[in-house]
Formats: structure tokens, sequence, C-alpha cells
């Protein structure tokens, strides 16, 4: 997802987007553990989602102040 896309998002759906984001994580990271990711370039790219979606979170809390 496009930074662009996510600061047009409301804090509600980026809540909801980084909840989503989080579970993927957990799923890769169990698929990982258990020999079954075939593709662990997934998992980096769901970690730099998650950073992306919280540092969108902190600048509009920093922003709304």
């Amino acid at each position: 997802m496009n930074v662009k896309e996510l600061k047009a998002k409301n804090p509600v759906e980026l809540n909801e987007r980084l909840t989503e984001l989080l579970k993927n994580q957990f799923d890769l990271r169990m698929a990982k553990g258990n020999g079954q990711l075939t593709k662990g370039h997934v998992l980096t790219e769901v970690r730099r989602d998650i950073a992306r979606v919280k540092t969108i979170i902190k600048q509009n809390e920093a922003g709304n102040k």
C-alpha cells in the first residue's frame, strides 16, 4: 500500500489495517516456524507495512495536538 493511500485514510481505517497486518505477520511467523514459508521476503514486506502504518498514525496524532 502506498504512503499516499495511507495518508488519505482516517484513523479508524488505519487501526483496522494495522490489526490486519499484525494478524498476517503472526500467521507468517507461524508458517516460518513450521517450515511452510517459502517466500521469506513477504514477512519483511509485512513488517515494513506495519512500520508505515504506525508512522502515519503517529504523524496524525502529532498533527492533531
